[in-house]
């Protein structure tokens, strides 16, 4: 089969079951039947194929599973129920299929294939999510919020800084994926140990034809290279390590999920919330955020998921047992689709995001007085204060002004309270001056926009042809 490069235009063509043209267009790929909803005219057999293919080429794939899944039913192996069925359908070849080979020439040398292709449309929706937020990010870069160590109040950062460092561990994440997709190779065509020991015997001894089937194998199936050794399987710490990419992308998720729960909680941003939409059966005012939490759910499949790898990789015996196949089965392709959700949703959170300046702004200027004392102090100085007065008077009052917030439920009276004390030689409209939130976000602006210019743009650029995705989510 050949997989897919997109036309310039982005769109795929059908292919005829004699490998002619038909004509027909569409902008993906379902191969359960239509392309957008279209159904092909008369055309039996659907492949999409690169542009640069010699149409004549293409093969038809009218696999006949009906007969494998009768085969397996009686011999209960999937690899040859399927050579059965191959050989039903090609009666001159039957006597050769699988001649040297085993399930896992097979199995293993698809499961890369499809590994690859996934990886691919990871990476592809994962620079979506990067460019959608880089937008957030840029939009917000000098807005001033209050940031939070230990989910206390801080000195301010920016709306668009904070997106910055969701972006920075994405970028992370998309090293990983690139990182990955370039190391992968094929089992190719190993033997019942690893050995090469049947092919050696069909080649007749031929050391090179063997070393050039390897060869073969990896370059019409688009690889740079088969692994140069292996048992029967390719080294199970391959899925480990393709699991640990994903992992690592549901934990960047994940995180962002829980700042956006946190964050609609304090009802400074909250993730998208349509018209009608319902948040809760019993609290009809409920604005829960359920994408987000969603999020989380399916990170934290994600993140265990990546054990089972692990610990398959780390039991297997000598050259092969069978414990790791229904387990891979399960666990790798899961682990995508539970991948594809999460970027899914990331990217129609971040499209729809609501920002609400003026409670940002309100609960900012609520602390700002702590925030700012350093430079009240340093002002009081220049007025003549003594250093250590000033900071032990201003522990004084900041304890006082909170018990007033805390004890009394009153608004934060730090800085009249320091125009009152004769300590500081400043008045009231002196100490509004150090109330301007700007002078505390440091270079925040700055590092956001050296941030995207040098580093996002570059990568966005160079992936322009796969952005333009959106995400539609109907629960």
């Amino acid at each position: 089969m050949y997989f897919a490069d997109s036309y310039s235009n982005g769109l795929y063509k059908y292919i005829d079951d004699s490998g002619n043209d038909s004509g027909d267009y569409a902008s993906s790929l379902d191969i359960t039947g239509s392309l957008d909803n279209k159904v092909a005219k008369t055309v039996k057999y659907k492949v999409y194929v690169k542009a640069s293919t010699n149409l004549k080429t293409v093969v038809n794939y009218d696999i006949n599973y009906d007969v494998a899944k009768k085969r397996e039913k009686e011999v209960r192996h999937d690899v040859m129920s399927h050579v059965y069925a191959y050989g039903q359908q090609c009666p001159k070849a039957k006597g050769i299929i699988h001649l040297g080979a085993t399930s896992c020439y097979v199995g293993d040398n698809t499961d890369v294939i499809i590994m690859r292709e996934a990886l691919y449309i990871v990476r592809k929706k994962l620079i979506n999510v990067i460019a959608e937020l880089k937008d957030f990010a840029m939009k917000y870069r000098n807005m001033p919020t209050l940031a939070f160590t230990h989910f206390q109040p801080a000195q301010p950062t920016t709306v668009g800084k904070r997106a910055a460092l969701w972006l920075s561990e994405l970028i992370m994440d998309l090293d990983d994926v690139n990182y990955i997709i370039s190391q992968l190779k094929l089992l190719g065509s190993k033997g019942t140990t690893g050995t090469q020991a049947s092919f050696l015997e069909l080649f007749d001894g031929d050391h090179e034809k063997c070393k050039e089937a390897d060869k073969r194998i990896a370059q019409k199936m688009g690889f740079e290279a088969c692994f140069p050794v292996s048992g029967q399987t390719y080294s199970r710490k391959l899925d480990t390590r393709v699991l640990n990419v994903l992992s690592g992308i549901a934990q960047s998720a994940h995180k962002f999920s829980n700042d956006i729960r946190l964050l609609q909680h304090l009802k400074e941003i909250e993730e998208p919330f349509e018209k009608h939409q319902i948040g809760s059966s019993a609290m009809a005012y409920k604005r829960n955020p359920m994408r987000s939490e969603r999020i989380a759910s399916l990170a934290d499949y994600v993140i265990s998921d990546a054990m089972n790898p692990m610990l398959v990789a780390s039991t297997q015996w000598f050259e092969r047992t069978l414990d790791d196949s229904a387990n891979k089965r399960i666990s790798i392709p899961e682990g995508f689709l539970a991948v594809d959700g999460i970027l899914d949703l990331y990217l129609n959170i971040v499209d729809g995001m609501v920002v609400y300046e003026k409670v940002i702004h309100k609960h900012l200027m609520a602390e700002l007085p702590f925030m700012a004392t350093e430079n009240i102090m340093m002002d009081a100085v220049k007025e003549g204060g003594d250093r250590q007065e000033l900071h032990e008077k201003i522990r004084q009052l900041s304890m006082e002004a909170g018990r007033n917030v805390k004890v009394n439920g009153l608004d934060n009276n730090l800085l009249d309270l320091i125009a009152a004390d004769d300590t500081f030689h400043l008045t009231k409209e002196q100490l509004q001056q150090c109330m301007n939130p700007e002078r505390y976000t440091g270079r925040s602006k700055e590092q956001v926009e050296d941030f995207l210019a040098e580093v996002i743009n570059p990568i966005l650029a160079k992936n322009k042809e796969d952005l333009g995705m959106t995400a539609e989510i109907n629960v």
